[in-house]
């Protein structure tokens, strides 16, 4: 299997992507946010960070990298993607996923242990969840 990490200005969770997946046995490179295509990717990866400085909203400005479209053709193929951090506002902000954000309590960077809730065990990343499995994760401290 070899993963797509897609990068942007700011990214800086895009390193760390590609040692974990390495050091899982899979094969990884980097896609520029310029980049038009993802062919040979089986699974993609948008990473953490700041894209483009997150000056209006996180990914509001991402979603319109040229690669996105790539990105979207990906997922409704019924391919892997996955968004980290940054990465997953890009891909709510592109309307690749449901919902919304919501604004923070404060403007303090927090490190705390939070919940999510699996709503379908039949992806890579779930495959070892039952749905309906509230799993804790935590960031890592910068």
């Amino acid at each position: 299997m070899k993963f797509g990490i897609i990068v942007f200005p700011g990214s800086n969770g895009d390193n760390d992507c590609r040692v974990g997946i390495e050091a899982a046995g899979f094969d990884a490179g980097f896609i520029w946010h310029r980049d038009t295509s993802v062919a040979g990717y089986d699974c993609l990866v948008l990473p953490g960070g700041f894209s483009y400085g997150d000056y209006l909203r996180p990914g509001a400005i991402a979603r319109f990298s040229p690669i996105m479209d790539s990105v979207a053709r990906f997922a409704a193929d019924g391919k892997p993607v996955l968004g980290i951090d940054n990465g997953f506002q890009i891909l709510l902000e592109a309307g690749m996923l449901p919902g919304a954000m919501r604004r923070n309590v404060g403007t303090r960077f927090v490190c705390d242990w939070t919940n999510v809730r699996v709503e379908s065990e039949r992806t890579p990343f779930t495959l070892l969840c039952a749905r309906g499995d509230v799993p804790g994760i935590a960031c890592s401290p910068r």
